[in-house]
Protein backbone atom coordinates (compact mmCIF):
# COMPACT_ATOMS: atom_id res chain seq x y z
CA UNK A 1 0.00 0.00 0.00
CA UNK A 2 1.32 3.28 -0.94
CA UNK A 3 2.70 5.12 2.31
CA UNK A 4 1.19 8.33 1.61
CA UNK A 5 -2.30 6.37 1.65
CA UNK A 6 -0.86 4.58 5.11
CA UNK A 7 -0.15 7.93 6.63
CA UNK A 8 -3.80 9.61 5.46
CA UNK A 9 -5.39 6.77 7.25
CA UNK A 10 -3.51 6.46 10.38
CA UNK A 11 -4.30 10.44 10.60
CA UNK A 12 -8.00 9.82 10.39
CA UNK A 13 -8.39 7.23 12.22
CA UNK A 14 -6.24 8.71 15.26
CA UNK A 15 -8.38 11.79 14.61
CA UNK A 16 -11.69 9.78 14.69
CA UNK A 17 -10.84 8.10 18.17
CA UNK A 18 -9.79 11.15 19.62
CA UNK A 19 -13.49 12.81 18.83
CA UNK A 20 -15.33 9.78 20.29
CA UNK A 21 -13.20 9.47 23.18
CA UNK A 22 -13.84 13.15 24.08
CA UNK A 23 -17.40 12.62 23.39
CA UNK A 24 -17.47 9.55 25.84
CA UNK A 25 -15.35 11.34 28.21
CA UNK A 26 -17.89 14.20 28.53
CA UNK A 27 -21.11 11.78 29.21
CA UNK A 28 -19.32 9.72 31.88
CA UNK A 29 -21.21 11.74 34.17
CA UNK A 30 -24.75 11.34 32.31
CA UNK A 31 -27.80 9.48 33.43
CA UNK A 32 -28.06 8.35 29.98
CA UNK A 33 -25.14 6.27 30.15
CA UNK A 34 -25.22 5.30 33.68
CA UNK A 35 -28.33 4.10 32.43
CA UNK A 36 -26.37 2.29 28.84
CA UNK A 37 -23.66 0.97 31.67
CA UNK A 38 -25.84 -0.53 34.12
CA UNK A 39 -27.59 -2.26 31.44
CA UNK A 40 -24.52 -4.10 29.93
CA UNK A 41 -23.11 -4.99 32.85
CA UNK A 42 -26.62 -6.45 34.25
CA UNK A 43 -26.30 -8.11 30.78
CA UNK A 44 -23.05 -9.83 30.75
CA UNK A 45 -23.26 -11.05 34.62
CA UNK A 46 -26.52 -12.55 33.76
CA UNK A 47 -24.39 -15.25 32.33
CA UNK A 48 -22.77 -15.62 35.62
CA UNK A 49 -21.63 -19.36 36.07
CA UNK A 50 -18.28 -20.96 38.32
CA UNK A 51 -16.87 -21.82 34.57
CA UNK A 52 -17.64 -18.71 33.14
CA UNK A 53 -16.05 -16.90 36.20
CA UNK A 54 -13.13 -19.10 35.46
CA UNK A 55 -13.13 -18.26 32.19
CA UNK A 56 -13.33 -14.24 32.46
CA UNK A 57 -10.49 -14.58 34.99
CA UNK A 58 -8.02 -16.22 32.65
CA UNK A 59 -9.17 -13.45 29.48
CA UNK A 60 -8.30 -10.90 32.65
CA UNK A 61 -5.14 -11.93 33.72
CA UNK A 62 -3.61 -12.33 30.32
CA UNK A 63 -4.48 -8.82 30.10
CA UNK A 64 -2.87 -7.87 33.26
CA UNK A 65 -0.04 -5.65 33.65
CA UNK A 66 2.72 -8.61 34.65
CA UNK A 67 1.53 -11.13 31.83
CA UNK A 68 1.94 -7.82 29.02
CA UNK A 69 5.04 -7.07 30.57
CA UNK A 70 6.14 -10.42 30.06
CA UNK A 71 5.18 -10.74 26.45
CA UNK A 72 6.52 -7.24 25.28
CA UNK A 73 9.51 -8.46 26.59
CA UNK A 74 9.73 -11.68 24.41
CA UNK A 75 8.53 -9.92 21.83
CA UNK A 76 11.38 -7.36 22.03
CA UNK A 77 13.88 -9.80 21.67
CA UNK A 78 12.48 -11.59 19.10
CA UNK A 79 12.68 -8.00 17.25
CA UNK A 80 16.24 -7.58 17.93
CA UNK A 81 17.66 -11.04 17.93
CA UNK A 82 15.77 -12.67 15.63
CA UNK A 83 14.32 -10.03 12.85
CA UNK A 84 16.98 -7.46 13.88
CA UNK A 85 14.05 -4.80 12.50
CA UNK A 86 15.45 -1.87 15.10
CA UNK A 87 12.84 0.80 14.09
CA UNK A 88 9.74 -1.80 14.46
CA UNK A 89 11.52 -2.46 18.00
CA UNK A 90 11.29 1.38 18.32
CA UNK A 91 7.62 1.69 17.54
CA UNK A 92 6.67 -1.10 19.77
CA UNK A 93 8.09 -0.17 22.48
CA UNK A 94 7.56 3.82 22.51
CA UNK A 95 3.53 2.21 21.64
CA UNK A 96 3.15 -0.19 24.87
CA UNK A 97 5.18 2.82 27.12
CA UNK A 98 3.45 5.53 26.10
CA UNK A 99 0.12 3.79 26.39
CA UNK A 100 0.67 2.68 29.95
CA UNK A 101 1.45 6.41 31.01
CA UNK A 102 -0.96 8.02 28.86
CA UNK A 103 -3.61 5.58 30.82
CA UNK A 104 -2.04 7.07 34.05
CA UNK A 105 -2.42 10.24 33.16
CA UNK A 106 -6.13 10.08 32.10
CA UNK A 107 -7.31 8.03 34.89
CA UNK A 108 -5.57 11.18 37.68
CA UNK A 109 -7.83 13.59 35.33
CA UNK A 110 -11.05 11.64 35.25
CA UNK A 111 -10.97 9.91 39.08
CA UNK A 112 -13.89 7.89 38.33
CA UNK A 113 -14.80 5.47 40.98
CA UNK A 114 -15.18 1.75 39.93
CA UNK A 115 -18.89 0.31 40.13
CA UNK A 116 -20.39 -0.95 42.97
CA UNK A 117 -23.15 -2.91 41.38
CA UNK A 118 -21.34 -6.47 41.94
CA UNK A 119 -17.97 -6.90 42.36
CA UNK A 120 -16.84 -10.03 41.73
CA UNK A 121 -13.24 -9.59 42.11
CA UNK A 122 -11.45 -6.71 43.92
CA UNK A 123 -9.45 -4.57 42.24
CA UNK A 124 -8.18 -0.43 43.77
CA UNK A 125 -7.82 2.54 41.49
CA UNK A 126 -9.39 4.82 39.26
CA UNK A 127 -11.67 3.02 36.52
CA UNK A 128 -11.70 5.88 33.55
CA UNK A 129 -10.31 4.78 30.88
CA UNK A 130 -10.10 0.68 31.49
CA UNK A 131 -6.41 0.02 32.03
CA UNK A 132 -6.43 -3.57 30.93
CA UNK A 133 -8.62 -2.34 27.66
CA UNK A 134 -5.99 0.06 26.70
CA UNK A 135 -3.18 -2.53 27.22
CA UNK A 136 -4.14 -5.14 24.92
CA UNK A 137 -5.36 -3.05 22.28
CA UNK A 138 -2.40 -1.47 22.12
CA UNK A 139 -0.04 -4.89 22.40
CA UNK A 140 -2.14 -6.82 19.92
CA UNK A 141 -2.78 -3.74 17.82
CA UNK A 142 0.43 -2.55 17.43
CA UNK A 143 1.85 -6.54 16.89
CA UNK A 144 -0.86 -6.59 14.40
CA UNK A 145 0.57 -3.74 12.08
CA UNK A 146 3.96 -5.42 12.82
CA UNK A 147 3.05 -8.63 11.66
CA UNK A 148 0.76 -7.95 8.82
CA UNK A 149 3.69 -7.06 6.28
CA UNK A 150 5.36 -10.30 7.36
CA UNK A 151 2.14 -12.44 6.18
CA UNK A 152 1.67 -12.77 2.22
CA UNK A 153 -1.54 -14.67 2.92
CA UNK A 154 -4.86 -13.63 2.92
CA UNK A 155 -6.16 -16.13 5.43
CA UNK A 156 -3.26 -15.71 7.68
CA UNK A 157 -3.62 -12.04 7.63
CA UNK A 158 -7.67 -12.66 8.48
CA UNK A 159 -6.54 -14.88 11.33
CA UNK A 160 -4.42 -12.42 12.70
CA UNK A 161 -6.89 -9.90 12.90
CA UNK A 162 -9.61 -12.42 13.86
CA UNK A 163 -7.04 -13.57 16.42
CA UNK A 164 -5.83 -10.07 18.06
CA UNK A 165 -9.90 -8.82 18.38
CA UNK A 166 -10.68 -11.52 19.70
CA UNK A 167 -8.31 -11.57 22.79
CA UNK A 168 -8.63 -7.97 22.78
CA UNK A 169 -12.99 -8.15 23.24
CA UNK A 170 -12.79 -10.81 25.86
CA UNK A 171 -10.65 -8.76 28.03
CA UNK A 172 -12.58 -5.75 27.72
CA UNK A 173 -15.70 -7.97 28.72
CA UNK A 174 -13.88 -10.40 31.15
CA UNK A 175 -13.75 -6.34 32.91
CA UNK A 176 -17.20 -5.76 32.97
CA UNK A 177 -18.43 -9.53 34.01
CA UNK A 178 -16.27 -9.35 36.38
CA UNK A 179 -17.34 -6.05 37.77
CA UNK A 180 -14.94 -4.17 37.87
CA UNK A 181 -15.22 -1.64 35.12
CA UNK A 182 -18.50 0.26 33.64
CA UNK A 183 -18.66 -0.55 29.62
CA UNK A 184 -18.14 3.04 28.88
CA UNK A 185 -14.35 2.70 30.99
CA UNK A 186 -13.61 -0.17 28.58
CA UNK A 187 -14.72 1.81 25.44
CA UNK A 188 -12.77 4.95 26.64
CA UNK A 189 -9.83 2.41 26.82
CA UNK A 190 -9.99 0.88 23.41
CA UNK A 191 -10.52 4.48 21.97
CA UNK A 192 -7.78 6.15 23.57
CA UNK A 193 -5.59 3.58 23.12
CA UNK A 194 -6.66 3.52 19.40
CA UNK A 195 -5.77 7.14 19.41
CA UNK A 196 -2.75 6.53 20.50
CA UNK A 197 -1.83 3.50 18.18
CA UNK A 198 -2.75 5.46 15.21
CA UNK A 199 -0.77 8.51 15.88
CA UNK A 200 2.71 6.52 16.70
CA UNK A 201 1.50 4.45 13.45
CA UNK A 202 1.20 8.41 12.20
CA UNK A 203 4.47 9.25 12.60
CA UNK A 204 6.46 5.94 11.97
CA UNK A 205 5.36 5.85 8.65
CA UNK A 206 6.19 9.49 8.23
CA UNK A 207 9.74 8.47 9.23
CA UNK A 208 9.41 5.48 7.41
CA UNK A 209 8.48 8.07 4.20
CA UNK A 210 11.11 10.45 4.63
CA UNK A 211 13.70 7.74 4.64
CA UNK A 212 12.53 6.10 1.70
CA UNK A 213 12.93 9.69 0.00
CA UNK A 214 16.32 10.18 1.06
CA UNK A 215 17.10 6.92 0.16
CA UNK A 216 15.90 6.89 -3.58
Amino acid sequence: MNLKLQLTKAFFLGLFSAICFAFVALLINDQKIARFDSTIISFFQGFESSSITVMMKFFTAIGSGWIISILAIVIILFLYKVLHHRFELILFAWVLIGSALLNILLKMIFQRSRPILHRIIDVNGFSFPSGHSMAAFTLYGILSFLLWRHITTRLGRMLLLIGSAFIILMIGISRIYLGVHYPSDVLGGYLASGCWLAVSIWFYQGYQERRYEKNK
